[in-house]
């Protein structure tokens, strides 16, 4: 049996995943590397509101960040989020 802590924890990563712009970020960074414009566009919303839930995607290790100069690029912080994202989508279909 997994620990408290533990529990807790996972339940956090889920919360943070409820949020269906977390997801398109998440989705959008499995195909590749990417700026807070780039995702923006993609995602179709503003650069502010993709700041915000990056900051919340970085905090619970799901996304990790490089800069480049000026330039701030994303992706998923390891293949741990992508096989997650990978299995919630394979579940979905076959349901």
């Amino acid at each position: 049996m997994l620990d408290e802590r533990t529990f807790v924890e996972l339940a956090e990563i889920f919360k943070v995943l409820s949020e269906p712009t977390r997801v398109r970020i998440l989705q959008a960074l499995s195909e590749e590397e990417l700026c807070v414009c780039d995702i923006a566009a993609v995602v179709e919303t503003t650069p502010s509101a993709i700041s915000h839930q990056l900051r919340i995607l970085r905090t619970n290790r799901l996304v990790k960040s490089r800069k480049d100069g000026k330039m701030v690029y994303y992706s998923l912080d390891d293949e741990h989020v992508r096989n997650l994202f990978e299995e919630g989508i394979r579940h979905l279909k076959e349901g």
